[in-house]
């Protein structure tokens, strides 16, 4: 206002009078249409409060259990690497030792599409892949959906979710399983975890066995493993005269249920909010 003549100061200050009883005025309906009577004592709305937080989603037990897996196999070096659930026979059995007339194509024969592609059985049709692309020393876990012909019940589903590992070098041998399974599982389930393992039968692996933790009052199956079939190293043009390696498979639901104790696996798919807020 110094910078105004003596003519112009009164109008200039008439009208900054103007535009704060214009303000003003502004403020108080504003007060009024929220009803606040801060002059009287009683407020009926407190601009200063926090608004209403939104519901904040969560990671699914089964998501956040993978997660939890791939960390561990992460620090020991493994490589997560996902693959398609739309697969071929060949990768599905044919790669893996399981020709047209296996026995155990019985158990795992899963829902074909009418191109004759199908959903994939188990995750290992990844390992397969992983091994047509690179050359040894190969070191992955491979998670994801699988699709099996199993009826629905408290313990069994026709879908569920798998982590299967596997590692190849020139001289990867079955000591190497036993101790990369142990660190695991003393990681996962904690340091005083027993476990056992037991001879098995699996197509594509040879010594196979079956490995149980001792949980409660009894022993409990929790993984299959065992040293690759060269049959599967000759499929995906490996020497098995050069290479060695071992592969493990897990079934994600069966972890989640014996770290949160739940006693249904369909409680994972019914999206019950009631159910997946607890965790």
């Amino acid at each position: 206002m110094g910078s105004l003549s003596e003519t112009d100061r009164p109008k200039f200050g008439q009208a900054l009078n103007q535009l704060k009883e214009l303000i003003e005025d502004q403020i108080r309906q504003k007060e009024q249409s929220l009803g606040l009577k801060t002059a009287q004592g009683d407020v009926s709305f407190d601009p200063t409060l926090p608004g209403i937080s939104p519901r904040i989603g969560k990671l699914h037990p089964i998501t956040q259990t993978i997660q939890e897996i791939s960390d561990i196999f992460t620090r020991l070096g493994f490589e997560t690497v996902d693959g398609r659930e739309i697969e071929t026979e060949f990768y599905n059995f044919t790669a893996l030792n399981i020709p047209l007339d296996h026995p155990s194509r019985d158990a795992f024969d899963t829902f074909y599409t009418e191109s004759g592609h199908l959903l994939r059985s188990q995750t290992s049709t990844v390992q397969v892949r992983v091994m047509e692309k690179r050359k040894p020393p190969i070191r992955i876990i491979a998670p994801g959906r699988v699709y099996r012909p199993d009826a629905v019940d408290a313990s069994h589903s026709f879908m569920f979710h798998q982590i299967e590992g596997l590692m190849v070098d020139a001289r990867t041998t079955f000591s190497d399983l036993k101790g990369v399974l142990h660190l695991f599982l003393r990681k996962l389930l904690g340091p005083d975890i027993k476990m056992r393992f037991r001879p098995h039968f699996f197509p594509f692996t040879e010594p196979s066995v079956e490995i149980d933790v001792s949980w409660g009052k009894g022993w409990l199956e929790l993984l299959g493993a065992g040293q690759v079939d060269p049959a599967v190293f000759e499929a995906v043009g490996y020497n098995p005269k050069k290479v060695q390696g071992f592969a493990f498979g897990l079934g994600v639901e069966r972890i989640a249920m014996l770290k949160y104790g739940i006693k249904d696996i369909r409680l994972f798919y019914e999206n019950d909010l009631r159910f997946l807020e607890q965790f």
